[in-house]
């Protein structure tokens, strides 16, 4: 990612993705890291070997609906480079923004790439770009509050930084 500017491969996912698919009942009392090998296992088994640091998740509507599980937290830690869906569950979305996750709402993303094509995601303009059709949309914009803490890492970096909080180690 350059600034807020992701380019990478696209991984497709259908709506509905719950917070229970991305972490399952076996792993929630795992630490974060114990529980990365068991995003997505029982949708998409073996998911997290395929996956590069930066890749791009293009989803349908409402991802990350259900519970208030930091599965956002673990998109994150992953090394998910950018979250665009048709539209993204609101506490979803926030958790995304206090993770350092950042995601976009795009109405008729999901439509516009296939699995393994390469988009291009824009924080600045906000555009959507599918590098192999050439084919573009205007997602949602992000706020610029919202942004600050993005471009920070999340809101705990955030805070640290402006001494707020003591830096944790």
């Amino acid at each position: 990612m350059d600034g807020l500017n992701v380019r990478a491969r696209v991984w497709k996912f259908p709506e509905n993705v719950n917070t229970d698919q991305i972490i399952p009942n076996r792993a929630y009392y795992l630490s974060p890291e114990e529980q990365l090998p068991f995003i997505f296992d029982a949708m998409r088994p073996g998911w997290v070997d395929e996956m590069k640091n930066g890749d791009i998740i293009i989803a349908e509507r409402n991802f990350g609906m259900g519970s208030s599980r930091p599965a956002a937290r673990n998109l994150a830690l992953l090394g998910v480079g950018c979250l665009v869906a048709d539209n993204i569950n609101g506490l979803f979305y926030r958790n995304s923004v206090n993770f350092g996750l950042p995601a976009i709402e795009c109405s008729g993303v999901s439509d516009m790439f296939e699995e393994g094509q390469v988009a291009e995601v824009s924080f600045q303009d906000f555009t959507i770009r599918n590098i192999d059709t050439g084919e573009s949309l205007t997602g949602r914009e992000v706020p610029k509050s919202l942004l600050r803490i993005l471009k920070a890492g999340g809101l705990y970096p955030l805070l640290e930084d402006e001494g707020m909080i003591a830096l944790v180690e």
